[in-house]
């Protein structure tokens, strides 16, 4: 009888043993909530976003080619990591506007009906038709240029408002880094078109640093101003006539947009050019001192996290960019007859053959 007890407890400690084992191992797999997560709550997110241009216009706005790509990537990195979970706590709601901008209002209209918690956009037009269409509905911008003066926020320390989020506007003294990079990549250069667009308050600044940093330098800036995609061609075709040895490419939205145009009538004058985004570059541009886009995208799901924890977009200071990447494409310099100092190689980011 006692031999049965003993049994009896052994079992019973044995069984007690199995199941508090598996109770830890089922605690370690679920998924572990933030700080400041509603338990059981999912989340709801829109994503304003598209690109400059489109695999194919015909492609549904839902589709969101973007899902692919390492900005999306860097983005749901970047809230996996504060434990946002797509198919558990997260669903995102994808809206792609691709190379037609037009889109950008009907489809911040169609993410507001959708009753989303947060709207993160890509791009002054974007956070503009997503501000236009909600001030009750949280918006994070990301990859946005100068959104004070775009009216955006009200400032960067305090933005008011119902936007906040990162703007890739790294200082007035970029546009001197870039003089430098185009100096020593073309030691010979002595006359530099700059394009710019008169419109944009923050380009009259830029252009003042510009100006310091040529004197510095013993460059003759050529300032080329365009409103209108209309210009592009006359400008470029004032430049060879003036004889410009080489572009900078000033920091706006409107180039941002054109920027692949540009970077195709800059190799069709022979100029080698320097720009403020990557695109360019990819697009064969010759070189790029520019914002780390998939960096900025995951330091957006920060201001995700705070939001949906409860704090104001209005309250959170907007952020400028900490680290920049110098991309140099060698397909191109090799085309304008260039030869890349090796100096200059061995410090780029990315170099593309």
């Amino acid at each position: 009888m006692r031999q049965f007890r003993i049994a009896n407890v052994e079992c019973r400690i044995g069984s007690m043993a199995i199941f508090i084992v598996a109770l830890a191992l089922g605690l370690l797999a679920a998924p572990v909530s933030s700080p400041g997560q509603q338990p059981g709550k999912v989340y709801r997110i829109g994503n304003l976003g598209g690109s400059m241009s489109a695999p194919t216009e015909e492609t549904p706005p839902q589709k969101c080619p973007i899902t692919g790509g390492p900005n999306w990537q860097a983005w749901v990195e970047g809230l996996r990591e504060r434990g946002y979970l797509q198919g558990q706590n997260l669903l995102i709601e994808c809206r792609w506007t691709g190379g037609q901008l037009e889109r950008s209002s009907s489809l911040a209209a169609e993410l507001v009906s959708l009753k989303v918690d947060l709207i993160l956009a890509a791009g002054n037009p974007r956070a503009r038709a997503a501000k236009q269409a909600t001030s009750a509905i949280p918006i994070v911008m990301v990859y946005a240029l100068d959104p004070v003066k775009e009216g955006l926020v009200a400032s960067l320390a305090r933005p008011g408002g119902n936007v906040t989020g990162v703007t890739m506007d790294a200082g007035l003294e970029i546009v001197g880094k870039h003089l430098e990079l185009l100096k020593e990549a073309v030691p010979t250069l002595s006359r530099v078109a700059v394009l710019s667009n008169p419109v944009i308050p923050l380009n009259a600044a830029m252009l003042r640093e510009t100006q310091a940093a040529a004197q510095a330098l013993g460059v003759t800036l050529q300032v080329y101003d365009v409103r209108d995609p209309a210009e592009f061609t006359g400008a470029f075709a004032a430049m060879t006539k003036a004889r410009a040895e080489a572009l900078l490419v000033l920091t706006n939205s409107f180039i941002y947009v054109h920027v692949r145009r540009i970077a195709d009538l800059a190799a069709k004058s022979r100029l080698p050019a320097v720009y403020p985004f990557r695109e360019a570059v990819e697009a064969g541009g010759l070189m790029a001192y520019a914002t780390n886009a998939p960096d900025m995208f995951r330091h957006a799901a920060t201001y995700v996290d705070k939001i949906l924890k409860g704090a104001k977009p209005g309250d959170l200071p907007v952020e400028q960019p900490t680290k920049l990447d110098l991309l140099i494409n060698l397909k191109t310099a090799k085309a304008l007859g260039l030869t890349i100092p090796p100096s200059l190689l061995m410090r780029a980011d990315e170099v593309i053959e």
